[in-house]
């Protein structure tokens, strides 16, 4: 009974809360009056209290540019954890354009989509990135290709650093920094959660959308951990395979820091 009358609330708290700041982020990204990401912030916050989820940060986002985060995937709250605090932009998969709520949240914030299985848009899409990157934003690439369970890290996939190495082939940046990010789930209830138990916030291959959010939002009270590691600075003669691995090492490591010694909650 409890969990329901939490979904309840969540969802009115959502409901709400978007019909006043869509149109408010509309009028920005059409008006340029104030910066996008003011209302995305509110907006990423909103959807967190809704989750009863807490942000619990170590580090922070670089101020060198252009700038290319390289972050561990576990489920589509990444999105909110991430820009609840932080001016970045997204890298997502294209089918994340037509879901309810995310797609319009998404495209509300100029994630930009690519499609991982067609070989002949990859290029395009990497322009597209490394030319957003030279404009100023902040890109975010969840480098694995999937979302893990939480409790380890999979391999960075070296092919989506690709826009790096366009960034700086089309004279876009002579070298671009890329910043590895762990977004890591540590506790429920302020219980810190073991390995049996992570993967209640993780969002894994083809499950559904609608059940993984009812259960998030009948939980509630889930703590998240983002750990910022020190930029590396990607140039010409850099090799994406060798970078891929770096960035994945790091990713893991802090990982497993936030896992061996959560933060308390508060």
């Amino acid at each position: 009974m409890i969990g329901k009358i939490r979904i309840f609330l969540a969802l009115g708290l959502v409901v709400a809360g978007s019909l006043v700041l869509v149109p408010l982020q509309i009028l920005s990204m059409k008006t340029g009056w104030w910066p996008e990401t003011v209302i995305l912030k509110i907006w990423h916050r909103l959807i967190l209290r809704a989750l009863g989820m807490r942000v619990h940060v170590k580090g922070a986002l670089s101020a060198r540019r252009p700038l290319l985060i390289a972050s561990n995937h576990i489920s589509w709250t990444d999105i909110m954890v991430l820009g609840s605090f932080t001016d970045v932009k997204f890298i997502a998969r294209a089918d994340m354009e037509g879901w309810p709520l995310i797609g319009m949240l998404s495209k509300l914030q100029r994630t930009v989509f690519i499609e991982r299985e067609r070989k002949r848009s990859s290029g395009d899409q990497a322009s597209e990135i490394a030319d957003r990157m030279a404009k100023g934003d902040t890109m975010v690439l969840f480098a694995e290709g999937s979302t893990g369970d939480g409790n380890m890290v999979l391999p960075f996939k070296s092919t989506l650093f690709g826009a790096a190495s366009m960034a700086i082939s089309e004279g876009a940046a002579q070298e671009v920094f890329i910043q590895p990010v762990a977004i890591v789930y540590t506790r429920l209830h302020g219980v810190p959660l073991g390995r049996r138990h992570r993967p209640i916030a993780a969002w894994i291959g083809d499950e559904d959308l609608v059940p993984h959010l009812k259960v998030l939002m009948a939980e509630g009270a889930l703590d998240a951990e983002v750990h910022f590691g020190e930029p590396v600075a990607f140039s010409k003669g850099s090799n994406r395979k060798e970078t891929a691995k770096l960035m994945e090492g790091q990713v893991r490591e802090m990982m497993q820091a936030a896992l061996t010694d959560p933060r308390p909650s508060r």
